[in-house]
């Protein structure tokens, strides 16, 4: 039994238009739905991946309008990872990201990292793999040098060697060297790695990351809780997100993991050619529409002005 990578990261934002114009924009990924947290369904809940909503290309956000900017210290993942194909994709993205002013940008080794508005570390890796490329459609943006899903998520840990053994015996993830780990599945794979923390103390905000999400087949899922429980964690009972299964726990170096199920998928309540385009609700919160559009963030469809060019 075996993790097929990452299912989805999912970060905190201040700013929902600005969060839309940057992810859909400039990196070209698909809005395939807008929602809101189900735990706090005041507020949005937005995933962006490739075209289809793929698990492995997920990456979502809560909008907690005007929160602060956040800083990552110990326990909390400090950089995410994207696969690209080919180092002349690198130079595509080094040259529209320099053309975007976007900050923090930096080439070295086969990597391009950079930051998004609120501060978030981002990458782009140009990495050699048999995984299915997952890859948003985007004007501006040639298939080929399209963000592939990502390769892996960076935390900040004291002792990472305090969670090897739940990471290899819990969850099965396989070494990959000093303080690197790869869940890999028989479809796709998603390396964890940990590097020293900074001397300040994180704080939670805008542009961190609350949790990852590593993604499991629909079968499993109550046998990976079992297993996370076996381990030493303390997972939360399944709970039914409708568009996939969650259970979340802390693993021994404080980040916050999540195992989802590999679907049923955003197509579950809109047709896959219109994701995103309007606010979706799981229908134990559809009661709650007429209340909570007045007090969402006004949002654009991001690919309305691809019609009209």
């Amino acid at each position: 039994m075996k993790l097929e990578g990452i299912h989805h990261i999912t970060l905190i934002t201040g700013d929902a238009p600005r969060n839309v114009d940057f992810y859909a924009r400039v990196l070209g990924l698909r809005l395939v739905k807008k929602t809101v947290n189900q735990d706090d369904p005041t507020v949005y809940h937005l995933f962006y991946a490739d075209e289809k909503g793929s698990a492995g290309a997920d990456i979502t956000f809560f909008e907690y309008p005007g929160a602060r900017r956040g800083r990552a210290g110990a326990g909390m993942v400090h950089r995410i990872t994207w696969r690209v194909a080919s180092p002349e994709a690198l130079d595509f993205w080094e040259e529209r990201l320099r053309a975007e002013d976007v900050s923090g940008l930096e080439r070295t080794d086969g990597r391009l990292q950079f930051e998004d508005p609120e501060g978030m570390g981002l990458e782009l890796a140009f990495a050699e793999t048999d995984d299915e490329p997952l890859a948003a459609e985007h004007p501006e943006i040639p298939q080929e040098h399209a963000l592939q899903g990502f390769d892996s998520v960076r935390a900040y840990a004291t002792s990472p060697e305090s969670s090897r053994r739940f990471l290899e015996e819990g969850l099965a993830f396989e070494p990959l060297g000093e303080a690197a780990w790869e869940a890999r599945g028989e479809r796709r794979g998603g390396v964890y790695r940990y590097d020293p923390p900074p001397a300040e103390h994180g704080i939670g905000g805008a542009g961190t990351v609350h949790h990852v999400a590593w993604a499991s087949a629909m079968a499993e899922h109550e046998a990976w809780r079992r297993r996370a429980l076996e381990a030493g964690a303390t997972p939360t009972p399944v709970i039914d997100r409708f568009y996939f299964r969650s259970i979340y726990f802390r693993e021994p170096s404080g980040v916050l993991f999540e195992i989802a199920t590999l679907g049923p998928g955003f197509a579950t309540d809109e047709p896959l050619e219109h994701l995103g385009e309007r606010l979706s609700l799981p229908p134990d919160f559809e009661h709650l529409r007429e209340r909570l559009e007045p007090v969402l963030t006004p949002l654009p469809n991001p690919r309305e002005a691809w019609t009209r060019s």
